[in-house]
């Protein structure tokens, strides 16, 4: 029987006297007692990079897939197994400290909220939310309630997003005069579709009325949503920008400082009610910052094999750019940033040629071991990862905040997902009106920010 919010917070009330350093994480000398929604695919790699740090305990999975475990209870054999995550706080809520989620996006906001308001910290699957009234309420939560929180941007605290921050930072290629980010994705084979396919019986190791959760009612298909080809559909992911724009979009909000845009327009390759398109260009203007030459950035998205013209690169003759990534053009150079890859500055007559960290640790034991090396390398300084999922336990054991935070997260999240709300209404200018949350010129536009839920089901 679902458990009503009155008596989910009166208990959690209870638990929290009872237990005060276990639900606000306070006590340093235990174990931070975690649950984890969504076990297989990308779930299972943050139980296991999570579960790597000393000092936390798992003491409940939940998975609409019976068959989603096996990774799980490989390396924590004996954890309670739920199907509803709602049971799982039932039953555990004065046993756990923190929630990671690891579902598909529609199903990210409705378990992430319902910790939060019990006190627990969150470890959540980028993108922060499907749509950005879910992201707003997301951060005020998180707020109001003093938990701890990370966004799952892993990336985020690797050294080559951190050294590019840091490059960018420095003046090197002066001040930012417009940045673009691609990815080459097409979609992930659905974004064809128009209409619902054929309906089927649901295996019996899916509940298909959990999967849904707060998604409108429609059939099971065989092979089309579950496990890993939801992100095509609109009722349940954000097309390939919904997909990577957290990630490829983070180093340009850190370097840049950004927040929210002014205004956005796109232009794609076709609309329709079910799907995302496979290709799309989505121009952005930000307010500048200090680090930019004027007091707006241009900031352009492409996807679907559209990439900006290798031209504004000035790399070498032959060299192309890389298949996803971001483009920093600057007064006096450039800066490539592959996604996962390190940074480059060009041009090479300028600045000499970019090394890998190793190759430039290799050449200066060449030079100091008397060898030459006539080549006129680009000096970049290497800033050390940090380890993105230990951090995020360091800070519910009471350590430093972490640095994708839902403060950071949130716009990052909210300015990705009014990009995808101008792929539905192409060659259209939306002005963006964060305070109010409002697209101030466009009501059909406007009415996506939010979004309905199933009946049982709301945030």
């Amino acid at each position: 029987m679902p458990l009503s919010r009155r008596r989910f917070l009166q208990q959690t009330a209870l638990a929290s006297f009872i237990f005060p350093a276990l639900v606000r994480g306070q006590n340093l000398n235990s174990k931070l007692q975690l649950v984890q929604i969504g076990c297989g695919g990308k779930g299972g790699d943050d139980i296991q990079q999570i579960g790597s740090h000393a000092k936390v305990r798992y003491v409940g999975f939940c998975d609409v897939d019976k068959n989603r475990f096996g990774a799980a209870n490989a390396t924590n054999p004996g954890v309670a197994h739920f199907s509803d995550y709602r049971e799982m706080f039932e039953k555990l809520g004065s046993q756990f400290d923190a929630a990671v989620i690891s579902t598909p996006d529609h199903m990210h906001a409705l378990p992430a909220l319902r910790a939060m308001r019990l006190r627990k910290h969150v470890y959540l699957q980028k993108p922060l939310a499907h749509s950005i009234a879910e992201t707003r309420a997301l951060q005020v939560e998180a707020k109001q309630n003093g938990v701890r929180t990370q966004m799952g941007i892993q990336i985020h605290s690797n050294s080559e997003y951190r050294t590019a921050v840091s490059l960018i930072r420095s003046g090197r290629i002066g001040k930012i005069k417009a940045i673009h980010s691609w990815q080459a994705n097409q979609g992930n084979q659905w974004t064809q579709r128009t209409s619902l396919p054929d309906p089927a019986t649901a295996p019996a190791n899916l509940d298909w009325d959990l999967w849904l959760g707060g998604a409108a009612e429609r059939p099971y298909a065989n092979g089309v949503y579950h496990p890993a080809n939801w992100r095509d559909w609109k009722d349940f992911g954000g097309g390939t920008l919904g997909d990577f724009g957290c990630h490829i979009l983070d180093p340009v909000f850190t370097a840049i400082g950004l927040t929210a845009p002014i205004s956005v327009i796109a232009e794609n390759s076709g609309v329709n009610p079910q799907t995302w398109s496979a290709s799309q260009t989505v121009h952005y203007v930000f307010p500048g910052t200090s680090f930019t030459t004027e007091a707006t950035l241009p900031v352009t998205w492409y996807d679907g094999g559209r990439q900006p013209d290798p031209a504004l690169a000035k790399m070498p003759a032959g060299m192309n750019l890389p298949r996803e990534g971001s483009l920093f053009v600057g007064e006096e150079g450039t800066v490539i940033l592959p996604h996962v890859g390190n940074p480059m500055i060009f041009p090479v007559e300028k600045f000499g040629v970019t090394l890998s960290p190793g190759d430039a640790t290799r050449r200066k034991r060449k030079l100091a071991a008397g060898e030459k090396d006539e080549r006129k390398v680009a000096e970049i300084e290497v800033v050390e990862a940090r380890n993105h999922y230990h951090d995020w336990v360091d800070a519910a054991l009471g350590g430093p905040e972490t640095t994708a935070n839902f403060a950071y997260a949130g716009p990052l999240t909210e300015a990705v997902l009014i990009g995808t709300i101008a792929t539905q209404v192409p060659g259209s200018k939306l002005v963006w009106d964060q305070a109010t949350m409002r697209i101030t010129n466009n009501e059909q536009a406007q009415a996506l920010v939010s979004k309905p839920y199933r009946k049982g089901w709301t945030v």
